[in-house]
């Protein structure tokens, strides 16, 4: 199953570590850091986009509010093959945690989210997208 990490830029630590768990989990990876200089960014996500079976969804204080992250959750909701396929991760302290869910567009409310509280080390979180993953998958 390839998956794509919709994510702010400003996230992309988080972004990363998630790539790497669910690599070392025998998932394909896509997120916008194999996005070169001089590459036309907006046609590599599209096309990404309709390559991948599944999407994570970074939502932090950072990317709950980005037109490029509702973009891509909007394809994903709307596309078929993705159907169960949508795993929206709620990344930030607790203490930011009411604040942030008052942002989170409603659709991304009707699915399990995954919460991941301390962005720095938290494998359990990174354990719940993998095993949500492959939950869809099967």
């Amino acid at each position: 199953m390839k998956v794509f990490i919709s994510h702010s830029s400003t996230d992309t630590k988080l972004a990363r570590r998630i790539a790497d768990a669910l690599r070392n989990a025998s998932f394909q990876v896509w997120n916008d850091t194999q996005i070169f200089p001089g590459d036309n960014w907006a046609e590599l996500i599209a096309n990404q986009l309709r390559e991948s079976d599944a999407m994570v969804v970074l939502l932090t204080p950072n990317s709950v509010d980005s037109p490029y992250i509702n973009a891509e959750v909007g394809y994903a909701i709307g596309e078929q093959g993705y159907k169960g396929r949508v795993i929206p991760v709620l990344a930030a302290p607790s203490e930011e945690l009411s604040q942030l869910e008052l942002k989170i567009p409603w659709i991304l409310k009707k699915f399990g989210m995954i919460h991941i509280s301390n962005l720095e080390d938290d494998e359990e979180g990174l354990r719940n997208i993998t095993q949500a993953l492959k939950k869809a998958a099967a």
